[in-house]
């Protein structure tokens, strides 16, 4: 007899909210992207559901008493956008052989490049045998369903190396983090770069010092709906200039406002009583997360001060250890970031096509790796 089932559900509504929290918070990795809370207003405000590919199929595992014991957001897609891994050379090649590579499984949190535990498990239970499960009933899911592939993104290295035993792709990129070596103030760590770039910082960072533009940093009840009309505008900005696409509603903002209110750090910038841009972080256990940010004005070194010093500040005085900045931007380097390995999984049905990835992955794991050595020479710290 069996000790889980599985189940499909195409709506959070019909998730017990406080399971699911359970077994995304017993994780050491967990961030406020992995809550009930989070997803939910993707749902409510219509940013998945609908045109934007993204069409919830959420995995939940019961044992023999009906009890949810782990939850894998998961996600029926029927384009690549909003994944921040690019898998467009691999549909290209998948139709050019006759296939139809779309829908996929997406199993990830929607529009968000930040690592954490796709597989939420209850503590309760034992790790391997879940994953185990878990692993073999996607397979089972995606023959059922008709789909081409099983991607799971921005995964921790742990769910890695064991899904790779399994049989799985892995696939490694690289992002930009700030540790917090346990500073007592920015000039604390400013101290520990190199002359020219600690000269750098602070010509970029002169600009806002009895300046014109007031910088503050909301939290709780400080938002209102005031802050949230205003950032959606610096959102709806950077969005058409960068994308040409909303993928966030507008409502989204508003019920994480409501709901996530003491996961959200607004930084936002003022010149004559008038907000001029914004930018939008969640706060996890040991780290703060940058997501969204906008401007309606052409400030020099605006973007750098509101989205990477502030939030450098911020952890200083928070004692808290990582900024994580969003995904790419090699610019990040020189301003104290440095790279980090992230991780992706990837089943493909197809025999050949998986075959044909794997050779492909063997070849860009060592580029990456490759890359993030180049890349740690030109860190500003001083040598030691």
């Amino acid at each position: 007899m069996k000790k889980f089932s599985l189940r499909v559900e195409t709506s959070l509504s019909n998730i017990d909210e406080n399971r699911w929290n359970i077994c995304a918070s017993k994780d050491k990795n967990f961030n406020p992207f992995n809550s009930y809370q989070f997803l939910k207003a993707l749902e409510l405000s219509q940013s998945v559901n609908n045109s934007s590919g993204w069409n919830s199929a959420h995995l939940i595992i019961e044992n023999n008493d009906k009890k949810i014991v782990a939850i894998v957001p998961s996600y029926l897609k029927t384009n690549s956008s909003g994944e921040y891994v690019f898998d467009y050379e691999w549909a290209n090649a998948y139709h050019r052989a006759g296939g139809q590579y779309y829908p996929k499984l997406q199993i990830s949190i929607p529009y968000t490049p930040v690592t954490g535990s796709r597989i939420l498990i209850d503590e309760a239970c034992d790790y391997n045998e879940i994953i185990d499960y878990i692993s073999s009933e996607i397979i089972l899911f995606c023959s059922r369903v008709e789909v081409s592939s099983a991607h799971i993104t921005f995964l921790t290295k742990k769910e890695s190396e064991k899904l790779e035993k399994l049989g799985w792709l892995i696939r490694k990129d690289q992002q930009f983090h700030w540790k917090n070596e346990n500073y007592d103030s920015f000039s604390d760590f400013l101290n520990t770069l190199s002359s020219r770039k600690r000269k750098n910082i602070k010509k970029e960072r002169a600009k806002f010092i009895n300046s014109e533009i007031e910088i503050e940093h909301l939290k709780g009840d400080k938002i209102n709906d005031e802050h949230w009309e205003y950032f959606y505008q610096f959102y709806i900005d950077t969005t058409s200039r960068k994308w040409g696409k909303d993928y966030l509603k507008k409502e989204f903002f508003n019920i994480i406002g409501d709901t996530m209110k003491n996961d959200i750090l607004l930084i936002m910038a003022k010149k004559d009583d008038e907000y001029i841009a914004g930018a939008l972080n969640f706060l996890g256990k040991n780290s703060i997360y940058g997501r969204n940010w906008g401007s309606l004005v052409d400030y020099k070194f605006l973007h750098f001060e509101l989205c990477y010093y502030q939030a450098i500040e911020y952890a200083i005085k928070n004692k808290i250890k990582t900024v994580e900045a969003g995904a790419q931007g090699t610019h990040k380097i020189s301003r104290g970031y440095s790279p980090v390995i992230t991780y992706s999984a990837h089943w493909m049905k197809e025999s050949n096509f998986h075959e044909a990835v794997k050779n492909y992955l063997n070849y860009e794991v060592l580029e990456v790796e490759k890359s993030k050595k180049i890349l740690e020479n030109y860190l500003p710290y001083k040598k030691k």
